[in-house]
């Protein structure tokens, strides 16, 4: 098995000794086990509570603080992984913040739709919180070195950079079709919001098929044969899986701007992939352009999030068809990033609408050959 360094454990790193409690959540099999376990172990002994083990939730059913005590025995770490499953964790592991001193405590969950709920009261003051994502272009180029993760570029594309997938690419097809088919919906079909899980299939397919183009909630009710309200709870669910993001329109100060559509964007092309069955090569394919350019927003979004930076995001067009991928906005300052697979049909230009009316910092039309400037020497 390959052994990756995630760029995340540097974070985690700096907080291992601040006395809160540390919580990574992700989407399931991109690797919080094994990077919390990798650093419990430099520890020595640590308790390890397995939130998928029935064994390990009745144990924590009704615990005090002499039960946790007894529990934890003379571990100094506990770990507790797919934490979302335990019933009431955000009591639990306030009580052993708060009443047992001396240990550190670091917690995964695999979805934002019950843990957040769960910690963000009780644990107020008390924890640091991170997002795991699969890979990312730069720490797979880290270990393969430039030239290698280069010509593996139009893998990612296709296959996406799950882990099993990136250690397992003989059988990636079949790991991507297991993930988008059972692991994917473990959390959303037991969370009490889904009601109709073929309604969910529907949707994801047609977000799938729509990828790179703005949504229109009310066209997606029609297709998909539900209410509107239910399109905005599912779509907001699958939020909370890490399947799927929004990216909303910026609109400021510009007359035409639209400020009412949507972009969604999956966080792995390989999972848009896999729901809409099609792992062809690009050039048997119509869809390359969708698929750069979810690449490059799924990619950069990951970067932005372990970097801990604190703008905004957004997509920009007017009714005019003017357009614009992808803007930060940090500090009053605007940074804008267009996306083409073909740099030969590339334009050179952004829309002088936007650049008379907001004040840039720079401008980056991103192909192949931009993509260290844009994914590994940005910070």
């Amino acid at each position: 098995m390959l052994q990756i360094d995630r760029k995340l454990k540097e974070n985690l790193v700096d907080k291992w000794n601040s006395g809160k409690v540390l919580i990574v959540i992700g989407p399931r099999q991109v690797g919080k086990t094994t990077l919390f376990k990798s650093l419990c172990e430099t520890e020595g002994n640590y308790l390890f509570i397995n939130g998928d083990d029935p064994e390990d939730r009745i144990l924590l059913e009704n615990a005090g603080e002499n039960k946790l005590r007894n529990i934890i025995g003379n571990h100094k770490t506990v770990f507790f992984d797919e934490a979302q499953r335990i019933k009431n964790i955000g009591i639990i592991l306030k009580i052993i913040h708060d009443q047992i001193t001396g240990i550190r405590v670091v917690v995964s969950g695999s979805s934002a739709l019950e843990i957040s709920n769960e910690l963000n009261e009780p644990l107020t003051g008390r924890k640091w919180e991170f997002n795991l994502f699969p890979f990312t272009y730069g720490e797979l180029q880290h270990h393969f070195g430039y030239v290698n993760n280069t010509k593996n570029l139009l893998r990612y594309m296709i296959y996406g950079m799950y882990p099993e997938v990136i250690t397992n690419y003989e059988n990636a097809e079949g790991t991507l079709k297991q993930i988008s088919g059972s692991y994917l919906y473990k959390d959303l079909l037991q969370y009490q919001g889904i009601r109709k899980p073929e309604i969910l299939d529907k949707l994801l397919l047609a977000l799938a098929l729509q990828l790179g183009s703005e949504v229109n909630y009310n066209e997606l009710s029609q297709t998909v044969g539900a209410d509107r309200a239910t399109i905005e709870q599912y779509i907001s669910l699958l939020e909370k899986a890490f399947v799927v993001f929004r990216l909303n329109p910026l609109s400021r100060n510009v007359r035409n701007e639209i400020n009412t559509s949507r972009k969604i964007y999956f966080y792995d092309n390989g999972i848009r992939n896999a729901v809409v069955g099609n792992f062809k090569s690009l050039e048997f394919r119509q869809d390359t352009g969708a698929l750069w350019e979810n690449f490059m927003v799924s990619e950069r979004l990951k970067i932005l999030n372990y970097n801990q930076w604190h703008g905004r995001f957004y997509f920009w067009r007017t009714y005019q068809q003017q357009e614009i991928d992808w803007i930060e906005e940090i500090d009053g300052s605007f940074s804008a990033y267009e996306f083409k697979w073909n740099s030969k049909k590339t334009r050179r230009f952004f829309p002088k609408t936007f650049l008379n009316n907001y004040p840039i910092s720079k401008t980056l039309v991103v192909t192949p050959e931009q993509i260290d400037e844009f994914l590994t020497n940005s910070f």
